[in-house]
């Protein structure tokens, strides 16, 4: 059961250090998106990582569309992960839709998780009465309904926005391959649980410190989600870095790197 896990879910362990860092990837990603940020925590710690399945080189033979009718699933994944590897006092890392994955983990299971880093994270894309979440529901709709209908088009075309950089289009080329190497009955799933997705409720009820790291221009995340966040999660901490685009482990490594090296040092 133990190695049926850890395999499906292709997980990786590096570092030196004995305390854990499990860092969970986004949407159409996989672990390998974590490369320019993991190297620098491998000295001090023991540094997880692993793919959701049907993304990376993850197994789909586990693969329960009821199970993942909601994020809970997913974070049922992580919770499964630590559990087998008997991980205590991890300091989660979650990109985007991870970051509330993440969230109801540590809800779930409080004592095993030190931290929780939020790198883009959104409790909802949806805008609502009082709140900002970047999104009218027609925009996710169309973006659903072509991503059914043209899901290599939807890549394409979502990946330039998603990533920013236009001055570095290698970034979106590897998110739009990424997001195509991705099972597309799992991907056309976990976009809806994430897009439509509401975890503001939840937000009171996190039981462990939080770093937010937000960009301060992101179409998928805006600064007023941050805002938000730090506003209604308890013991959290709103650090913005001035990058554009909605993966900065990817467009600036360094500076997510020092904004989690900064956080865990002062948490201290």
């Amino acid at each position: 059961m133990i190695a049926d896990i850890l395999r499906q879910h292709n997980v990786t362990i590096r570092g030196q250090g004995a305390q854990p860092m499990l860092f969970a990837h986004g949407f159409g990603c996989d672990q390998h998106m974590w490369r320019y940020v993991t190297p620098a925590f491998e000295p001090t710690h023991r540094v997880i990582c692993f793919d959701y399945l049907g993304h990376g080189d993850a197994s789909l033979e586990a693969y329960n569309p009821e199970r993942y009718a909601s994020l809970h699933g997913y974070a049922q994944d992580i919770l499964d992960i630590c559990r087998a590897l008997d991980l205590r006092q991890v300091i989660l890392v979650g990109h985007s839709v991870s970051s509330m994955i993440g969230l109801l983990a540590c809800i779930q299971e409080p004592d095993r998780f030190e931290r929780l880093i939020m790198v883009a994270p959104s409790s909802r894309y949806l805008n609502d009465d009082g709140y900002f979440g970047g999104f009218e529901r027609d925009d996710i709709d169309g973006l659903l309904e072509t991503m059914d209908g043209n899901f290599p088009g939807w890549a394409s075309a979502m990946a330039p926005v998603i990533m920013s950089n236009a001055d570095r289009p290698q970034l979106s080329q590897e998110l739009t391959t990424s997001f195509c190497k991705t099972d597309l009955e799992v991907a056309r799933q976990f976009a809806r649980v994430t897009f439509l997705g509401d975890n503001r409720r939840d937000l009171p009820n996190m039981p462990v410190p939080a770093l937010i790291i937000q960009a301060q221009d992101d179409v998928i995340a805006p600064v007023e989600v941050g805002n938000y966040l730090v506003s209604h999660m308890p013991h959290s901490t709103l650090r913005i870095i001035p990058v554009m685009g909605h993966c900065p482990h990817l467009s600036a490594p360094q500076l997510t790197i020092d904004a989690i090296r900064d956080y865990l040092t002062i948490s201290h």
